[in-house]
């Protein structure tokens, strides 16, 4: 009678086969993760200043708040900043003359680089 399964060296051979797959796979899922994250970076960015250029146009003056944009119906709601996690750390850029209003530009808080080099916190 003879017993049925796999050798040791079968085994091994196996698990070297998945290791050499998986580290030529998980580099460029982190990679594509962080290129997925600037981009939603970039499209949020582009629909505040957006929101709150139609809302100077509308009013003549910038929003005290980014809330203002929320309840004014300029934006359904404030996105989550997709490196921080959090809706709320938008860092708010005021206009030179502040009779105007607080709301002028909006930034990241996120400490990192991107892939090209430059500072989120510069976008």
């Amino acid at each position: 009678m003879r017993v049925r399964g796999f050798s040791m060296i079968e085994l091994m051979v196996a698990l070297a086969i998945l290791a050499m797959i998986l580290s030529l796979a998980v580099p460029r899922y982190f990679n594509n993760l962080d290129s997925s994250k600037e981009s939603v970076l970039k499209e949020d960015l582009f629909i505040m200043r957006d929101a709150i250029d139609k809302f100077f146009a509308d009013t003549g003056k910038y929003p005290d708040k980014l809330d203002d944009l929320v309840t004014k119906r300029y934006l359904r709601k404030i996105p989550v900043d997709p490196f921080t996690l959090s809706p709320n750390s938008w860092v708010v850029v005021a206009p030179e003359n502040t009779t105007l209003g607080a709301v002028y530009d909006v930034h990241t808080s996120a400490p990192n680089k991107a892939r090209d080099g430059t500072w989120y916190k510069d976008w």
